[in-house]
């Protein structure tokens, strides 16, 4: 127990050290998502791809991770050469985000990873750890999708993660595996009423939060749409 707590922090430190020795109106630039950021972002990826002959300016990743982290972008091969420096958001200068490509076979495009979700996702998985690697289980939400039982994992309240979509606070769900994730469903249920094209049953509609948003929702399973036009977690 003592081990894993200490572990947690000694990767949490390095963060919230980084935006200290900011000053406020540095700290709270790194803490927003900036259009003219992710221009200038997308700009450069554009430059170094034409000047590569099609190569993408990414880091290598295993290839099973979540897709919306699977291809972060290297700043190293873009700056300076074709933008002047690294956001003040993007993690690599103390930010909250993690700059990403997605669609990266028709239209690599530039997103963003909020960083504080791994960090409360993180905080659960140290308090499973303590308790022998399981989740005691509160709730059948779906086929292997469980919600977990804070309480007994010794939390005082609920964790949530805020969503930068609505500014709720979501829930998060565990898999049999162990796996924990962010429950989008109520933000894709929003998203799904505002929605006018067409969809269908067993197809990711994750797209949805994001198509217009420069945030992905990283860190959640798959979801797709049941009969009645509502968000359901999509079976393997």
């Amino acid at each position: 127990m003592k081990k894993a707590v200490f572990l947690f922090l000694l990767l949490a430190i390095p963060l919230f050290l980084s935006a200290c020795m900011y000053p406020e109106s540095e700290r709270a630039e790194s803490l927003m998502p900036h259009e003219d950021q992710l221009i200038s972002v997308q700009d450069g990826v554009n430059k170094y791809r034409n000047a590569s002959g099609g190569l993408l300016p990414i880091k290598t990743r295993d290839m099973d991770v979540d897709q919306y982290i699977k291809y972060p972008i290297d700043f190293s091969k873009i700056v300076p050469a074709h933008i002047s420096k690294i956001p003040p958001n993007a993690f690599e200068t103390g930010g909250i985000f993690q700059y990403v490509l997605v669609d990266v076979e028709e239209n690599p495009s530039v997103k963003l990873v909020d960083l504080r979700i791994p960090e409360t996702i993180r905080t659960v998985n140290v308090r499973k750890s303590a308790n022998g690697g399981k989740a005691p289980i509160a709730e059948i939400v779906a086929d292997n999708v469980y919600r977990f039982n804070y309480n007994l994992m010794g939390f005082k309240e609920e964790p949530t993660v805020l969503s930068p979509y609505s500014g709720r606070n979501l829930p998060l769900v565990v898999t049999g595996s162990g796996d924990v994730y962010v429950d989008y469903s109520m933000d894709l249920f929003t998203a799904l009423q505002e929605y006018e094209g067409e969809l269908e049953e067993g197809q990711d509609i994750r797209f949805l939060l994001y198509e217009d948003h420069p945030v992905v929702p990283a860190y959640s399973l798959p979801y797709t749409i049941d009969e009645n036009r509502e968000p359901v977690f999509m079976n393997d």
